[in-house]
């Protein structure tokens, strides 16, 4: 088919934009969904089946991280290569094989074989539905729907999962991501049929806070450079604390579903953040914001990890929540708003969130290994590092460093 000039062909038509739109944000949700099931409770999985303890479980992050960070970066070149439809595609079927494979494996190689291969798939999606649902739209409008659809759907996983795991079957780490894994594959050939049957080209309209801010490109820029570095620091906190959840079960005696439910506060917190973030952009390109929620992260990390009191490890994560949502949320923003290659964009967001998935859990293991006559002596060190990231956000900010 031929595209009119100045149409891509990966987005839709101007009267199918809502249409399109509605059904990116269903696969999305469902995404998350799977994807929380899987990597958030394999850790339990691991725990129960392999006898993981924690710094096994941080090695396995780490490597988890490093996988997807790079992998996630090449992925999101290839999506603008090649085409968003195909990179789901291939996305979702190395997903869908990985995890039919993993419910049949039963040793603990094969196991980790297994959540680097559903890993490597997971990467040929966030990249380009993040494209696919900001190209020719508002930045900050589609930006905010997409994450309040992904964060809550995540939410809900956490919060369900640790039930579903502990009640049902181990297995239902496997076969409930599998299943939907199914549906969103079909799903994408849906969406790629109803997208190429039509010839009408969108407006081809370009939206973007930073001008009608009066942003300069430089500016835009910088601050897209910020939430990239800022970013992945995010996640070095959130992956560690996914990492050491069956600890802090085990430290407070609490079963895997009661885990779940407590432990899945925070992402309630994001999900209240990125609705408020969506509704109020004053925060757009202002600096204090940004730093002050990396202060803030660093705070409720360690008071969620150290504290020995559950009720303030339940108040710690409210603000752990509030921060992470603003930090990811000025992560895709920017990276959206201040570039046309919004598929590679994409990745280099994702990338980024790698590398804080790779570098937090390797710190704690590190610790772990090393220290391993102090009990806390991982989550101090990863506090520590998050302490260096924030000197970072400010040496990055001035102009000489850029």
């Amino acid at each position: 088919m031929v595209f009119p000039p100045g149409h891509r062909g990966d987005f839709p038509p101007v009267n199918t934009q809502k249409k399109f739109l509605a059904a990116c944000y269903t696969i999305e949700g469902i995404n998350s969904f799977t994807t929380v099931v899987y990597f958030n409770y394999l850790y339990f999985f691991f725990r129960d089946q392999f006898g993981f303890d924690n710094k096994h479980n941080l090695a396995l992050a780490a490597l988890i991280g490093l996988i997807y960070t790079l992998a996630s970066w090449q992925a999101g070149k290839f999506a603008q290569r090649c085409g968003n439809f195909t990179a789901l595609k291939i996305g979702f079927g190395v997903m869908a094989a990985g995890l039919a494979a993993g419910s049949q494996l039963h040793f603990v190689a094969g196991a980790i074989a297994v959540a680097c291969v559903v890993n490597i798939g997971m990467c040929f999606t966030w990249p380009v539905l993040e494209a696919l649902v900001s190209a020719g739209a508002n930045p900050a409008r589609a930006v905010g729907i997409y994450n309040i659809t992904w964060a809550a759907s995540n939410a809900l996983a956490f919060f369900i999962g640790g039930m579903l795991y502990e009640k049902i079957s181990h297995q239902i780490i496997f076969y409930v991501p599998l299943a939907f894994m199914l549906v969103q594959f079909a799903l994408v050939f849906w969406l790629e049929k109803i997208h190429v049957a039509k010839t009408v080209p969108g407006t081809g309209e370009k939206f973007s806070a930073s001008e009608g801010n009066s942003i300069s490109s430089a500016r835009a820029k910088n601050f897209q450079r910020l939430a990239w570095l800022a970013n992945p620091f995010a996640y070095i906190a959130i992956n560690t604390l996914i990492a050491v959840l069956p600890g802090i079960a085990a430290k407070f005696q609490l079963s895997t579903s009661l885990a779940g439910f407590v432990c899945s506060l925070w992402c309630f917190a994001r999900v209240a953040a990125f609705v408020a973030l969506w509704r109020w952009m004053a925060w757009h390109y202002k600096f204090r914001w940004l730093a002050g929620s990396f202060a803030l992260l660093i705070g409720s990390f360690a008071v969620i990890l150290l504290a020995p009191n559950l009720w303030v490890v339940l108040a710690a994560q409210v603000f752990f929540g509030v921060a992470i949502g603003l930090i990811y949320y000025s992560s895709l923003f920017y990276s959206m708003d201040a570039s046309d290659t919004k598929s590679e964009h994409g990745g280099i967001h994702e990338a980024a969130i790698g590398a804080g998935n790779c570098i937090g859990p390797a710190v704690g293991a590190v610790s772990l290994q090393f220290l391993p006559q102090f009990q806390n002596s991982g989550a101090i060190a990863v506090s520590v590092l998050l302490l260096a990231g924030l000197g970072g956000l400010f040496w990055l900010r001035h102009p000489a460093n850029r």
